[in-house]
């Protein structure tokens, strides 16, 4: 990121790209810091410069500074650590790397994870996912399906979709030797954060196929969840459709 000192409003937000429409100051610091991100000036796990730091880069008030770290570490982008500074949030990080799997043990105990990669392979994105992807209809992506289990119990049987020109490199091998939650392995070998994902959850009735890999009867009651993804710049990574088996868990939500 550049040096240069920001004497007025207009010219953060010259910098930060935004539209003529005004937006607080601490909005374009905000901005400007999440062009940051996205660029990599930072990285996953790294230290961010101080606030005292970057409100002489930026020629505004270590205020305004603390105020768009604030927001950006309410969404998780962001983490503060007591006496150490603030750092890029990471999904290697526990408190990160659950954050969009909202499902909940009735018990409230934590659960045993297990994945078992059932497919992957290199197909034309289908039209459906290839306008969730923001993808052209000939384009390529990379559909990798799975099966969860939690206490060794088939839970989730999740069905992925990546833009394959941004995960080249991901084979049936390389995901097979990789053993840690999928979000982390996205960060540090394809430098894909996901930040932020919107979801559509309905239930549905189990087919034979579905019924048979989370061994349940055909016909059970699912609860179908599907999720899309985004990195910086709310561009689009991931499309996730996942059935969720709910006889000892919930899907929990927590309304601000």
């Amino acid at each position: 990121m550049s040096d240069a000192p920001l004497t007025d409003r207009g010219q953060v937000a010259e910098r930060a790209a935004s539209s003529a429409a005004f937006s607080p100051l601490y909005q374009q610091i905000k901005g400007l810091l999440l062009q940051s991100l996205d660029r990599g000036d930072w990285k996953p796990g790294e230290a961010i410069p101080s606030e005292l730091e970057l409100a002489a880069r930026f020629q505004v008030s270590q205020g305004t500074v603390r105020k768009a770290i604030d927001e950006l570490a309410a969404e998780n982008l962001l983490l503060r650590r007591q006496g150490k500074g603030t750092f890029v949030a990471t999904h290697h990080e526990a408190k990160v790397r659950f954050r969009f799997l909202r499902l909940t043990s009735d018990d409230g105990k934590q659960a045993v994870s297990g994945s078992q990669i059932l497919g992957c392979q290199r197909v034309k994105a289908p039209a459906d996912i290839a306008a969730l992807l923001e993808l052209r209809s000939p384009d390529m992506a990379v559909n990798i399906r799975r099966l969860l289990s939690f206490d060794q119990v088939p839970t989730i049987l999740d069905d992925i979709w990546l833009p394959a020109a941004v995960f080249r490199g991901l084979t049936a091998e390389t995901l097979a030797s990789y053993k840690g939650p999928l979000y982390a392995w996205f960060e540090s070998e394809f430098g894909v954060s996901m930040v932020r994902a919107d979801e559509k959850i309905r239930a549905v009735n189990a087919g034979a196929e579905a019924a048979q890999l989370l061994q349940v009867e055909p016909g059970n009651a699912l609860l179908q969840v599907e999720r899309v993804s985004y990195t910086y710049g709310d561009r689009p990574m991931e499309v996730r459709r996942g059935l969720y088996v709910t006889e000892r868990f919930h899907y929990r939500n927590s309304l601000n």
